[in-house]
């Protein structure tokens, strides 16, 4: 799955007054293109998928592969905690221009270690592209531990990676040393992508390259060629940004910073709300400072 090695960005959804801004999304398109990415990520947590009906994730996947026009990879965030209705809409869904899913473990009624394994097992039974595990225990309330990935890796041929969100090195760099020759681990945590990296992980799939796609490519680019020199570099200058895009809760963040970047608005749907005046101006002074080279 060289699809997903490097840098992919976790695409925010743009609204204006309420509804899906396609213009300011075509922007965003085009703008992390132009920036490097190697792939970018549809409808993941960053894309606020939980509060689009249906028909406005549709459409919204269907304009990002006409505007991608096949020039990056696309993978589409598709998960649940339903397994049944889950595998109906992978059933049913439109793949067309997609080549992989990334699905979250099953939130709110945290399974068990078992119940994990078994419900990826039901998704890869009848996935029509490849699936990469999404592994994000500060939101689903538990963690995919190490064994179970790596017997998902073993076991199932179309589960070909994991988004490792959880932070834990340790976990991560068991993976690592255990996984199938071709399983790829990707970060899901920006501000500790390098470390995963330089332990033998193979890219990011990123909140912060909304932004700084140009940027935060080259930091995981570097990073994957063994420069950790140049990669240390450019992580050390974007670290600032890094917690004050989650100090609100994400995408509140990063949609503020795409805002001050004249991107998009930095509307978000309830139950999430702007990021408040207070810390949107001191995300405002640090955007500064990192880009003029103050910080």
């Amino acid at each position: 799955m060289e699809e997903i090695k490097g840098l992919g960005t976790a695409l925010v959804t743009p609204f204006r007054d309420g509804h899906v801004d396609y213009d300011a999304l075509e922007r965003l398109i085009a703008y992390q293109i132009e920036g490097g990415v190697d792939y970018l990520v549809s409808m993941g947590t960053t894309g606020e998928s939980v509060t689009l009906s249906a028909e406005e994730i549709d459409k919204i996947v269907r304009f990002t592969v006409e505007q991608v026009d096949d020039k990056i990879p696309i993978v589409v965030g598709m998960g649940g905690n339903n397994t049944s209705v889950l595998r109906k809409k992978m059933k049913e869904f439109n793949f067309d221009g997609i080549s992989a899913i990334l699905s979250s473990s099953p939130a709110y009624n945290k399974p068990s270690q078992e119940g994990i394994y078994a419900h990826y097992s039901a998704l890869a039974e009848i996935a029509p592209r490849p699936i990469i595990i999404y592994n994000v225990p500060g939101r689903t309330g538990s963690n995919v531990s190490a064994a179970t990935t790596l017997r998902l890796a073993h076991d199932h041929h179309n589960i070909v990676g994991i988004k490792e969100a959880s932070a834990d090195m340790i976990q991560g760099a068991e993976i690592i040393r255990n996984k199938p020759e071709d399983f790829v681990v990707i970060s899901g945590d920006d501000p500790t992508a390098l470390t995963l990296i330089a332990l033998g992980g193979e890219g990011c799939i990123s909140v912060i390259a909304n932004a700084w796609p140009r940027e935060f490519h080259q930091v995981i680019d570097s990073g994957r060629q063994g420069d950790l020199k140049t990669a240390r570099k450019g992580h050390l200058r974007l670290l600032p940004i890094h917690e004050w895009l989650y100090v609100d809760g994400n995408p509140c963040g990063i949609k503020s910073a795409l805002e001050i970047k004249g991107l998009c608005s930095n509307e978000v749907r309830l139950p999430l709300v702007p990021m408040s005046e207070a810390n949107y101006k001191i995300l405002e002074k640090v955007i500064t400072d990192v880009e003029t080279g103050v910080a």
